[in-house]
């Protein structure tokens, strides 16, 4: 199999929660406890944070993790994670983690890389659990097709069930990425597409321009932290987990 390298993006400014990566209520910093669970997965070889904040570069390497610095002008995660995936060997296939995910499930990457095949890139969806809404549109759905294939992402309810009973499932799309690093390069050069601009979704972009998508189905309960509410709740996950031990 080709070198896997876990790249999380990891920056300071957060408009809900300011310093996020940093966070260390727990007696860690948030961004130590995702790549300690990024690094219980079988597949990587390597775990890199990708950051132009000093601050978040020391307490990764007061930890033992690795950093790859970049530039602070990049206009999304995924550009960030291009420009580390440069200085990857040829052939490299990238895992993007996000930097607010620290109960991502190691298995997860495993069955992503696994599955990646012949397609230009892979994600995950997961079946809603019973607590959560398919029609909110801030959780982002994904259909697939028979070969598992993406076929459309929208923050509308799809499919749409047109009767009242029919096989078709909403499927709640994770955010996490496998790229073959070659086709990480291209995609940030590829034009912004009318239908990534309508839904501000950037895997539509790959879509529009004809690529493929693959899509590995699997339950998963994790969700990442966007407030301090979220993040409160973590600690007291984390918490009632050590003392379960």
């Amino acid at each position: 199999m080709s070198d896997v390298v876990v790249v999380i993006p990891a920056r300071f400014a957060s408009t809900r929660f300011p310093g996020k990566p940093l966070a260390s209520r727990t007696g860690r910093p948030l961004i130590q406890h995702v790549c300690e669970r990024a690094a219980q997965a079988r597949t990587p070889s390597r775990i890199l944070v990708a950051t132009d904040d000093s601050r978040i570069a020391r307490a990764v390497e007061s930890f033992g993790g690795q950093v790859a610095m970049t530039r602070a002008d990049h206009p999304n995660g995924t550009s960030r994670l291009a420009e580390v995936a440069r200085d990857l060997a040829a052939g490299t296939v990238v895992v993007n983690v996000q930097g607010d995910e620290p109960e991502i499930d190691p298995a997860l990457i495993d069955k992503a890389v696994e599955a990646l095949g012949d397609a230009d890139m892979c994600t995950v969806a997961s079946p809603f659990a019973a607590d959560e809404d398919p029609g909110d549109p801030n959780i982002v759905k994904v259909v697939v097709d028979r070969l598992g294939r993406a076929l459309y992402f929208s923050r509308a309810l799809i499919p749409f069930r047109r009767d009242t009973i029919g096989p078709g499932q909403p499927l709640k799309h994770v955010g996490l990425y496998v790229y073959r690093r070659e086709f990480l390069l291209e995609y940030v050069g590829l034009t912004p597409t009318p239908l990534e601009r309508t839904e501000h979704l950037e895997q539509l972009r790959v879509l529009e321009h004809g690529r493929r998508i693959q899509v590995v189905i699997a339950e998963t309960k994790h969700h990442g932290i966007d407030t301090p509410e979220q993040y409160n709740d973590f600690v007291r996950r984390w918490q009632a987990g050590r003392q379960g031990a």
